[in-house]
């Protein structure tokens, strides 16, 4: 690894952003408002059960209201519709977030917009989507907005860089593409149709791997002084990228893990502060 090469830490990140919002708990709840995350959990995958936990987790250290709603495997789309319905309609819930992947006989997409708008914290509505690409979501996907506020924290510039972007998926690697253009980058998707891959990600100067394959993204394909945030995360602890070889190349990289995780779940809990915040604008 070169020893110029910036490690971009997530953690550091993550605590930043926690101090602010412990402030802003306090304040809230010295108004009789207590932050109130409601996550739903449907069926019995043990990673969505730890990935659950772990948010709960966090929301208990900062005193944020973790309220969890675990469902059978065997519902039906119109009882976690329903579920989410009863949450919609409950004014002590400020954010509800729906575990990915549900079941597949669920239909995943009526179930995320089914959430109301002012309680998507997680970003994963169609109107979220929407409003995201146009600029002015108030809470944008979690996962890429933390890769941008990583950015922000080391004064990592977007505007006239080219960012390239591996992966498409509706809660990940389009949103992530809709910010970083609205912040003046200039933006190649890539995917799995894409032919020459390799030759495309060494044009970027800012390389978003998430395809959800471990080491995938090959140090020689990295342009010397490229920026690599790296969101995925396999088994085994590894991302997307192969950390060491992109290491050597890049200019600053996120670890695996310690990087773009820690900054998510950190922005799910400041879209939950938030959407509590608004409640007594209301």
């Amino acid at each position: 690894m070169s020893t110029e090469t910036l490690i971009l830490d997530g953690k550091a990140v993550s605590d930043d952003l926690k101090v602010k919002l412990a402030v802003k708990v306090e304040q809230l709840k010295a108004k009789g408002v207590t932050p109130c995350l409601a996550t739903i959990l449907v069926g019995d995958d043990p990673a969505s059960a730890t990935y659950v936990r772990m948010k709960g987790n966090a929301c208990q250290r900062l005193g944020i209201e973790s309220r969890k709603i675990e469902l059978k495997a065997s519902t039906t789309t119109e009882e976690l519709i329903a579920a989410i319905r009863q949450l919609n309609e409950d004014s002590a819930v400020h954010g509800i977030l729906l575990q990915h992947p549900v079941p597949h006989h669920i239909d995943e997409r009526a179930a995320f917009d089914a959430i109301a708008i002012e309680k998507d914290v997680d970003g994963v509505t169609t109107l979220g989507f929407s409003q995201n690409a146009f600029g002015f979501a108030d809470y944008p996907s979690c996962t890429p907005a933390a890769i941008i506020a990583i950015m922000d924290y080391y004064k990592l510039p977007i505007e006239g860089k080219h960012a390239v972007v591996i992966g498409r998926s509706p809660i990940l690697g389009k949103p992530v593409s809709m910010m970083l253009l609205n912040r003046n980058a200039t933006v190649t998707i890539c995917h799995s149709k894409t032919n020459n891959l390799g030759d495309i990600v060494a044009q970027g100067d800012i390389v978003v791997a998430a395809v959800g394959k471990p080491k995938f993204i090959q140090g020689e394909w990295i342009k010397p002084g490229a920026v690599v945030l790296d969101a995925g995360y396999n088994k085994g602890n590894v991302g997307d990228v192969d950390y060491e070889a992109c290491a050597e190349r890049a200019s600053a990289i996120t670890p695996v893990p310690a990087g773009v995780g820690p900054v998510t779940i950190a922005t799910l809990l400041k879209h939950t502060v938030e959407a509590a915040e608004r409640t007594l604008k209301s």
